[in-house]
């Protein structure tokens, strides 16, 4: 039993239990409030006859403690390399700020931020489980979407991918600039054999 499970009441550690079954059995999904916290009610009062009066409230607080990614407003995502990197370096609360402020509170690659509804995190360029530090310089603001879509990749893998989507978007669209400026940056990925492993279809 974890330290914090000792000082929770047993209708708090069982409450905590369900909410994390459930995430563990739905890992890697975008779960929306509306979808889970009506199973936790059902699960909760079936197993112990008593009412779960604020599964939300539950929810939040395995996303404060690391155990959740909340992924924007009400929805949230359990996912198995995130909770183990939490464990690594992170930045301090005043190095993180400082990042959002330098960012203007917005991802670094497609500049969504808050007012769109997108969650934000201070993400390591060089990340932390390959020696990346905890510092301003290292830091860069990124949405959720493009936090996962980094988390474990290289930030020239998470480019790449990303240009070639774009490129991609580009060309159903029609955006004649857009597609050369797209192709010009993968080309130089190609010349200098940069991740050759993701292929670039023209």
């Amino acid at each position: 039993m974890r330290v914090i499970d000792k000082i929770m009441t047993n209708d708090e550690a069982t409450q905590e239990k369900i909410i994390r079954e459930y995430f563990l059995n739905n890992q890697k999904k975008d779960i929306p409030h509306e979808i889970v916290v009506p199973w936790l009610m059902r699960e909760y009062k079936k197993r112990t006859g008593k009412v779960f009066a604020d599964p939300d409230r539950g929810i939040r607080k395995l996303s404060q403690q690391g155990f959740l990614i909340k992924v924007k407003k009400g929805v949230y995502r359990y996912d198995p390399d995130f909770v183990k990197n939490r464990e690594l370096e992170d930045f301090s609360p005043e190095v993180k700020k400082a990042i959002f402020e330098r960012d203007g509170y917005r991802c670094v690659m497609c500049g969504r931020g808050r007012k769109e509804g997108m969650e934000i995190h201070a993400d390591h360029v060089k990340p932390k489980d390959l020696g990346g530090e905890a510092t301003l310089e290292n830091g860069q603001t990124l949405c959720s979407q493009h936090n996962f879509l980094k988390k474990n990749l290289k930030q020239t893998e998470a480019g790449k991918k990303f240009f070639i989507r774009l490129y991609r978007m580009a060309k159903s669209s029609g955006e004649q600039n857009l597609i050369k400026f797209c192709s010009e940056l993968l080309e130089v990925f190609e010349k200098n054999h940069i991740d050759d492993q993701i292929k670039w279809i023209r």
